[in-house]
């Protein structure tokens, strides 16, 4: 298996290769049609091709142009089924596997970070990885002291090749988009640059992960593993035993998928008031679970911090928004730097616009579905719907665009899981706020 890509050069050919292919799919799509073909079995066969070499091309590149197909791979509950569907199967690959590196440059990597004498510190070593993704692969051992453990190491190159990854895409989006209907690819590509950073410092995820599991210590919920030893490119952590969340959305039961959505609506939700940090990567491939039905979170790369909690005027203006008290949202909205102060606004269009996350709060439990979600995006994509128009209007304070994406990346994931969540009494209980309004 070859190494990560490293020049810019090459890897941003094997990029602007992406939207060529595509204009030649779309031509020998045409001809087909000309020659009788159906345009319906032509169009599913062309979104069939470029699904297959767009991911295949991010799952080889790693770095970040696979770190925008996980962050895309969430959002595929929301696309009509015609586009989604062809995209569906090649979107999960990337949600918890990458090629991986060869078995000298593992033990390379391993020997300049933790020693030349680092067998000595496991009783067994697999030399094959157990998983892989962006930016680094992770391998089961066992510690010397007999646990089971999880070593993840970090790409060579991965540092270079993130940012340079993401400053094409950035600047390839338009280009790009055609090939991906349904996605706003230049504000999520941006998004994934604004944080990617912090996801290559194993140490300071070392640090993070320590304090999620000290504060969910002995949980009979959630397991989080704790960290044996850390460098800056390799991190030696508990192994989690269980089932990927992909998994569970793939195959598992109804009580199995209801059971992972509360957990996993509950962690996102419990992180700030628990440990002050959000864990701010909601992809399925960061989550497992357990055999004794417990949700397993790994990968703390990236989280948002909240000292305090989540603000508690979020909770608050989320409840008055779910009893339409539509003045009072508007009035806190300005409060909070959402409108600014020469930006005249419509109250029931501003509670409309954030219907994906009052919605879930009107019912005591909340059937959460890839149809409910498409809803939701078909009302946004309307130019002619208030929504549309709203979203020139408002502004996204910066403390806040972590806790929107997460919230809204979480949705997707429990609309992939086709999970009943009982949302209401979730944030009563963690949500500062909203059980005061």
């Amino acid at each position: 298996m070859p190494d990560i890509p490293r020049k810019a050069i090459t890897r941003g050919a094997k990029l602007a290769a992406l939207p060529v292919s595509f204009a030649g799919r779309t031509a020998w799509g045409f001809g087909k049609r000309i020659g009788g073909r159906p345009a319906e079995v032509v169009s599913a066969e062309v979104a069939r091709r470029t699904a297959e070499q767009v991911f295949a091309v991010l799952g080889e590149l790693k770095g970040g142009a696979m770190k925008v197909g996980q962050a895309m791979s969430i959002f595929e509950a929301g696309l009509p089924e015609e586009i989604a569907g062809p995209y569906r199967a090649t979107l999960a690959r990337l949600q918890d596997a990458a090629p991986p590196m060869p078995q000298a440059q593992v033990r390379a990597i391993m020997t300049e970070e933790l020693g030349t004498d680092w067998r000595s510190k496991f009783v067994e070593f697999s030399d094959r990885p157990a998983a892989a993704a962006s930016i680094g692969q992770v391998h089961r051992a066992v510690w010397h002291d007999g646990r089971e453990v999880a070593v993840k190491l970090q790409y060579p190159g991965a540092d270079k090749a993130l940012m340079s990854d993401l400053d094409q895409m950035v600047r390839m989006s338009k280009m790009l988009a055609p090939m991906l209907p349904g996605f706003e690819l230049r504000p999520l590509v941006e998004e994934v640059r604004a944080r990617a950073v912090e996801e290559l410092d194993y140490l300071q995820e070392a640090e993070n992960q320590r304090t999620f599991a000290n504060a969910f210590e002995g949980d009979r919920e959630f397991a989080i593993p704790h960290v044996l030893v850390a460098g800056p490119h390799v991190l030696v952590s508990e192994w989690i035993e269980g089932r990927a969340l992909s998994t569970v959305i793939a195959d598992g039961t109804a009580q199995e998928r209801n059971l992972m959505g509360t957990l996993y609506a509950r962690f996102l939700l419990e992180g700030p008031a628990r440990a002050s940090l959000l864990h701010a990567d909601p992809h399925p491939g960061n989550y497992r679970m357990t055999p004794d039905g417990r949700l397993g979170v790994v990968d703390f790369g990236a989280v948002g911090r909240f000292p305090t909690g989540i603000p508690a005027d979020l909770g608050r203006i989320l409840r008055l928004a779910q009893d339409h008290r539509a003045e009072e949202v508007v009035a806190g909205l300005r409060e909070l730097g959402f409108i600014k102060p020469d930006i005249d606004i419509e109250p029931d269009h501003v509670v409309e616009y954030f219907e994906p996350l009052v919605d879930p709060t009107r019912q005591e439990v909340f059937h959460f579905s890839r149809d409910w979600l498409r809803g939701q995006f078909t009302r946004y994509a309307d130019i002619t719907s208030p929504q549309a128009s709203l979203a020139f209007k408002l502004n996204l304070p910066a403390e806040f665009v972590l806790i929107h994406r997460v919230l809204l990346g979480g949705i997707a994931v429990m609309c992939q899981l086709d999970a009943k969540v009982p949302m209401r009494s979730t944030l009563e209980t963690w949500l500062p706020g909203f059980a005061d309004s």
